[in-house]
């Protein structure tokens, strides 16, 4: 009986393939990757990020082509590639959007939640800051697709309404901007993600002043 519900575990999470050791394995590699990615991005100041997030994501890159049935390592390639692409510029910084667009992709491919929607949240975020047209893939109406898609998977989340909120504003839209900013300064952090979720949350705060 033990056995037939840990293979019915397994098959829910579309891993029947990979052994348990590999399974936990690969769990422990994205917690680390997540506790360092956590560190880097809250406790060092922009610009001085890029070599810790370019280790970060070879180390991520490896992870998920090891483990290309797995979304998480998928989605923790994609969020990483994505904070390395805010600290690069030109065609470095579009190379690695384009890394993590694809990692995230493939991700929902693997999990439709898209890991509790944040593979969701950060398409959406990249979608609203690449360039569009011939140099990027850029493209409000995907970004905001993305975006909702996120709320209806975790309608309070810090991270989805902040990041909805900041691109409501960029399109004018202030009202809305001002509901989602309040939503991420009044919603709940997630376990594993409270240092990355709570500077969020004070980002929303100064949004919301400035609405």
């Amino acid at each position: 009986m033990i056995r037939r519900r840990l293979l019915a575990t397994v098959l829910g999470l579309g891993l029947a393939a990979t052994p348990v050791a590999g399974l936990f394995a690969w769990e422990a590699e994205v917690d680390t990757l997540k506790q360092r990615w956590e560190r880097v991005t809250t406790e060092l100041p922009e610009g001085e990020r890029r070599g810790d997030l370019k280790a970060l994501a070879a180390e991520a890159e490896r992870l998920a082509g090891a483990h290309p049935d797995a979304a998480m390592p998928q989605v923790w390639h994609g969020i990483i590639e994505a904070s390395h692409a805010r600290e690069r510029s030109g065609l470095g910084a579009l190379s690695s959007a384009r890394t993590a667009r694809d990692a995230l992709e493939a991700a929902i491919e693997l999990d439709p939640r898209g890991a509790d929607g944040s593979a969701y949240v950060t398409l959406g975020a990249l979608y609203d800051r690449v360039p569009g047209g011939l140099v990027g893939f850029g493209d409000s109406e995907t970004a905001e697709r993305m975006f909702r898609r996120a709320l209806e998977i975790r309608p309070e989340g810090i991270d989805v309404n902040f990041y909805f909120a900041a691109f409501l504003e960029e399109e004018g839209r202030l009202d809305e901007a001002r509901e989602h900013a309040r939503r991420a300064v009044e919603g709940q952090a997630r376990e594993g993600r409270g240092a990355s979720d709570e500077a969020l949350r004070e980002e929303a705060g100064e949004l919301l002043g400035r609405l």
